[in-house]
């Protein structure tokens, strides 16, 4: 098969690749591992206002459980700040359909997606990419393409073997775990539990979801697994910590477990390239997630936009290089939402290097309206408030209003 660009993995980044490409009259092809898009799920499956809707898209009905008016952050004291305006609306999703709702938007403009197919060699010639391919009957084949858009995930096998950086260090890494529980009554608000006995260097989240469901879940620090007795409790592992956690809740030591599972997400800096001649790196694969939260889908829907119009102006140019697709794509992305990551970057670290007795000062000393400003980037005036009553987080939080 000769193609003209070939998509790896049909999640939220390779999907908005593939339909903005296919419309724009690209050949493209996609390859999924999984039997179906969307499923297993592995994510909380919260968003925000994303890529297709500002587009016009509508999100269908079926593809999302509630819709989110804003979140509750809540101190280790217990101390509650509510955060509500429009940048805080969004939706639980449903990702085994939303999933296949942008994967079929892509098919709808003529691209042409391969599920249960995984892509296990990849190697970069003159005139294209040659990627090695196995179906569900274990039939290897071998498709090439002008171009290859790497949308994989954390695996990120494809942009590694075509020399991109995407090992990841354990430091940066979340190790996380979540159940599906009933009953669960809610505000339609996320709500966010900081605190180191709690969940070291992370934080644990329930998304509400309808029929009185959420999901509960927990994500720490991947290099705090070593064994040893941490907050009162045997070993760092994050179902420990989220059992914990669900015992002292008052609802959900009551409710139901439906549904578990464990994974993975990058919290750190993204991959230092996106590009190389013939090929782009998009979404988790690139490691563009949010540093704080770990949520990437909307990051990875952006991602892919601006990897799109890129590659409709290579078709055009004719011009496959890493200068053209950088400036295509990589520049405008790390001018934006690159620069939005490494500030938030920078508050993931200074967050975990606070104390408990810290973050309930700063729940006490602060409002939602600036928490808020915080998460849009104005983040002086708020570090300036909080080191009037306690100078003694200057060296934590000095490196917020750098730069």
């Amino acid at each position: 098969m000769e193609v003209d660009v070939a998509v790896v993995g049909a999640g939220p980044a390779g999907s908005t690749f593939a339909r903005i490409a296919a419309q724009a009259g690209l050949e493209v092809v996609v390859f999924d591992k999984r039997k179906e898009l969307g499923n297993p799920v592995r994510c909380g499956e919260g968003l925000g206002v994303a890529e297709p809707m500002r587009e016009g898209l509508e999100l269908p009905r079926y593809a999302y459980s509630v819709e989110i008016y804003g979140a509750k952050v809540v101190a280790p004291n217990g101390k509650e700040i509510i955060m509500r305006n429009e940048n805080t609306r969004g939706w639980v999703l449903e990702r085994k359909y939303f999933d296949k709702w942008l994967g079929e938007l892509a098919v709808d403009k003529g691209a042409k997606i391969y599920a249960y197919h995984r892509v296990f060699d990849a190697k970069k010639e003159d005139d294209g990419v040659t990627l090695s391919v196995m179906d569900e009957n274990d039939k290897v084949s071998h498709v090439k393409a002008k171009l290859v858009i790497s949308a994989e995930g954390m695996e990120a096998l494809t942009a590694r073997k075509l020399g991109f950086p995407t090992i990841h260090r354990l430091y940066d890494v979340d190790t996380c775990y979540q159940y599906e529980m009933k009953p669960y009554d809610h505000e339609n608000l996320i709500e966010l539990y900081f605190g180191n006995k709690i969940a070291p260097r992370g934080y644990v989240w329930v998304f509400p979801k309808a029929a009185r469901k959420a999901n509960v879940g927990i994500g720490i620090g991947a290099h705090l697994i070593t064994g040893q007795k941490r907050g009162g409790l045997d070993g760092a592992t994050p179902k420990v910590f989220l059992d914990e956690f669900i015992v002292n809740n008052d609802q959900l030591k009551e409710a139901s477990k439906l549904l578990d599972f464990g994974g993975v997400i990058s919290v750190g800096a993204p991959i230092d390239r996106f590009v190389d001649d013939r090929v782009m790196v998009i979404g988790t694969a690139a490691k563009q997630v949010d540093p704080i939260h770990g949520g990437g889908i909307e990051l990875a829907m952006h991602a892919g936009t601006l990897a799109a119009d890129a590659a409709i102006k290579a078709f055009e140019k004719n011009d496959f290089s890493k200068d053209m697709l950088y400036n295509g794509y990589e520049k405008p992305w790390r001018d934006s939402r690159g620069a939005e990551l490494d500030l938030r970057l920078r508050l993931r670290k200074a967050l975990e290097a606070l104390s408990d007795d810290d973050l309930n000062y700063i729940f006490e000393a602060v409002s939602g309206n600036e928490l808020l400003d915080v998460m849009a980037g104005n983040v002086a005036p708020v570090v300036a408030k909080v080191l009037k009553g306690r100078p003694s987080l200057l060296k934590v939080l000095g490196p917020l209003v750098k730069g």
